[in-house]
């Protein structure tokens, strides 16, 4: 008996040492599946338990994403007022934290073009980007902060739009870093983008 049990034993051993080592095609064993195998529709794939056929479905009428309300459509995130004009001071007042969070999303999203000081003379114009124009232009200065919120939004010339990528909040913090950046710089003749590029060929 003893034997036997011995022999049981060492072919429980062998043969799981070759189940571990072996090569095969076959996915392994799952006792717990948990989410390694689940169904999922895919991108413009169809679907049969939809009438029309179509996996992707448009959102529910009257129903709005999480943080995409926009109760506020125009002060707050579109930087207008009620006559359609751009407001003229930032919305958010806490000076401060607003241009501490408001350099460290500069650094990240208008830096490689724009420079750390908002001179227009980046990396990406050594790049042969096409120059963008210094924060320190008279024009610039003389914005309004509603405007430089819809060029950040919406975008304009080369600059793409950035409404996705930075929260409405954000944004107003990136303006107040602009603000406390033309303070500390003198005053530059305003620019066209030809002469910009005329001025980089020359160097």
């Amino acid at each position: 008996m003893r034997a036997i049990l011995l022999i049981t034993l060492a072919l429980a051993m062998i043969l799981g040492g070759c189940s571990r080592h072996s090569i095969s095609d076959k996915p392994p064993v799952h006792l717990v599946t948990n989410m390694d195998d689940q169904p999922k529709v895919k991108p413009q794939s169809e679907s049969r338990f939809y009438a029309d056929g179509l996996a992707m479905r448009a959102p529910v009428e009257g129903t709005v994403a999480r943080g995409w309300l926009h109760a506020d459509s125009s002060f707050f995130y579109r930087g207008i007022d009620d006559d359609g004009k751009y407001i003229s001071v930032n919305p958010l007042t806490s000076q401060s934290r607003l241009e501490a969070r408001g350099a460290e999303r500069f650094g990240i999203y208008c830096v490689p073009c724009h420079a750390t000081l908002g001179t227009g003379k980046s990396i990406m114009v050594e790049k042969k980007m096409p120059p963008p124009p210094s924060f320190h232009e008279e024009r610039l200065r003389d914005s309004t902060d509603g405007y430089i919120f819809h060029v950040i939004t919406d975008g304009l010339g080369n600059m793409p739009p950035y409404k996705y990528q930075i929260p409405p909040a954000d944004r107003w913090a990136i303006i107040a870093h602009v603000r406390a950046l033309q303070a500390t710089q003198p005053v530059e003749a305003n620019t066209t983008l030809e002469s910009r590029q005329a001025a980089r060929e020359k160097k």
